[in-house]
């Protein structure tokens, strides 16, 4: 199924039968992605009487209880009520799911401390010449299958400087993904300064904007402008477990 939309003045169609996944499978074990020290994701069955809600152990259907932390186990989708003292929640915050969005493949700059860092002028340099998008998606360098299944809990992972965040408000960036666990470094003391800087919080929350985390882009994926559709639980609270889908776009 095709469809036709307007951008920028330009006319593009995505064939709709057609989805490019982002999102990381979410499994029980250890054998997927996990960071933050989050328990991995859990499955058991209702027992309830002679009744075993698992076909495996002899139920009539499968009927399971699930247990999972969305930051910590796998692709997730998350609204400014992930550092807020107001109950903001993502159900509220994402009303809209189709997105046109840019896809941009960038190496985190190592600096003199270790860390990885995205930085301001990468991304300025990066977006140069770049339609104008409300989503933009970071696929973070080298880039393999190995993200699918790390563990990243103590192992200071790649980031984005807070300075880098406010180019894309600036930008008028207002869902940002990546393939990584946070857009701050683990461990800061608690500053958050790049959560705070996309949404612009305290001061003047950007109440429906969002940010993905731990998506993955194949290296069959090019970099360019895509069609963008963010799936989610209808969660009241402040994440969801997410998957981000993307079309290839042709001009009309």
């Amino acid at each position: 199924m095709w469809i036709t939309f307007q951008h920028q003045g330009r006319y593009y169609r995505a064939n709709l039968s057609k989805p490019l996944d982002i999102a990381i499978p979410l499994r029980e074990g250890l054998e997927t992605v996990n960071c933050f020290y989050a328990p991995p994701m859990e499955t058991s069955p209702v027992v309830a009487g002679d009744f075993v809600g698992s076909t495996a152990q002899g139920g009539p259907l499968n009927f399971l209880n699930v247990r999972l932390n969305p930051h910590g186990n796998g692709t997730h989708t998350e609204c400014v009520g992930h550092i807020a003292k107001e109950p903001y929640t993502i159900n509220q915050s994402l009303k809209q799911f189709h997105f046109p969005a840019l896809l941009v493949s960038i190496f985190p700059t190592k600096t003199d401390g270790g860390d990885r860092v995205i930085f301001r002028e990468q991304l300025e340099e990066a977006m140069t010449e770049t339609p104008a998008v409300e989503a933009l998606l970071l696929r973070t360098l080298p880039n393999d299958e190995l993200k699918l299944r790390t563990n990243y809990s103590g192992a200071n992972p790649p980031y984005v400087h807070h300075e880098a965040i406010r180019f894309l408000v600036e930008k008028g960036i207002r869902h940002l993904l990546l393939d990584l666990p946070s857009v701050d470094r683990e461990e800061d003391g608690g500053k958050l300064l790049a959560h705070r800087a996309f949404w612009a919080y305290p001061e003047a929350p950007r109440t429906n904007c969002t940010i993905t985390e731990l998506i993955f882009v194949n290296n069959s994926i090019k970099d360019g402008l895509y069609l963008l559709n963010i799936q989610i639980a209808s969660f009241e609270i402040d994440v969801s477990p997410s998957k981000p889908v993307l079309y290839e776009l042709e001009p009309v």
